[in-house]
């Protein structure tokens, strides 16, 4: 709410440097429409997250051609396919895509007690007895072991363990069997599982 009011005094501070007492009009019939007009914008075009223009038209191109390919075809178009056809990386495909993904508060209630009614939010549901350091330091040297995947051993790590996909899916999106699935995704984590030891 705090944010929208700010959104609002810009909006209104904006309608008197271009009103005009020609206009033969009210401030306040000029400002307010002008108002819920910055408002709105915030709310399209801004969010929790901020995302970039570049990436959102992104975006839109992506969902378009998901619809049409699926329309032509009835099967859900591969990451790969997608980042051809628009000529693009897969890293900005899956990055361009995760931007649309609803963005969860900390705060948000996750549970509400049936006796008293009250609500537990995400935040009070935290332990505080874990060591952050180990946790983000395991983070890293994962994301690094990721990173140094191949192409298509990255894609199927990132669809099961971050997607949560199932391997049944994860095939019908790479066009392969989901026995190839299995067998590359136990070759991938156990060669992870080795680097990590190593390390």
């Amino acid at each position: 709410m705090d944010d929208l009011y700010q959104i609002g005094c810009v909006g209104f501070i904006k309608s008197i440097k271009r009103f005009d007492v020609n206009f033969d009009v009210k401030l306040s019939t000029y400002a307010v429409p002008y108002m819920i007009g910055e408002i709105k914008r915030y709310i399209r075009d801004d969010g929790p997250v901020k995302v970039s223009r570049s990436i959102k038209e992104l975006s839109i191109k992506i969902r378009e051609l998901q619809k049409e390919y699926f329309y032509k075809r009835g099967e859900e178009i591969t990451i790969n396919e997608i980042a051809k056809e628009l000529k693009a990386s897969q890293e900005d495909i899956v990055l361009a895509m995760e931007s649309t993904n609803t963005i969860e508060s900390i705060e948000g209630s996750t549970y509400t007690n049936q006796k008293d009614g009250n609500s537990i939010s995400l935040a009070e549901t935290l332990s505080n007895h874990k060591n952050e350091e180990e946790i983000i330091t395991n983070r890293l040297v994962i994301n690094q072991l990721i990173e140094n995947l191949e192409a298509r051993d990255k894609e199927i790590i990132l669809l099961r363990f971050f997607k949560e996909k199932t391997q049944t899916q994860v095939a019908k999106i790479l066009g392969i069997t989901q026995v190839q699935v299995s067998r590359i995704e136990r070759k991938v984590l156990e060669k992870m599982k080795k680097k990590l030891i190593e390390a």
